[in-house]
């Protein structure tokens, strides 16, 4: 699932979808970076912190994840060179700790 098309596929599954309604569900359908600043904005889709282009094996795990509004998803990439932006890496540097637990029970 590294290429493009690969995530185009993932979008298109059950389990995707399943897992898509358990994170709005879990952060209640608020977007979590408007949250951060104390605003009540609804959340319509789902992020990976990590790219899942970059990062295939976290396609489906609930830490990599989190529920945006449109304008903050907009905000994590640099749709004209396809790289994470500052406030991206920022989200992805508070969810280090995670990261380095899970790659760390794979071992």
């Amino acid at each position: 699932m590294c290429e493009a098309g690969g995530a185009v596929r993932l979008y298109k599954t059950k389990r995707w979808e399943r897992k898509r309604a358990a994170v709005l569900r879990r952060d209640e359908y608020l977007c979590q970076e408007c949250k951060r600043y104390g605003k009540t904005v609804q959340a319509n889709t789902v992020h990976h912190i990590y790219p899942l282009e970059d990062y295939p094996e976290l396609a489906l795990v609930g830490d990599n994840l989190i529920s945006l509004c449109n304008a903050c998803h907009e905000r994590m990439h640099d749709r004209m060179t396809g790289e994470v932006t500052e406030l991206g890496r920022q989200w992805q540097e508070r969810r280090r700790a995670e990261f380095e637990k899970f790659y760390a029970d794979r071992e």
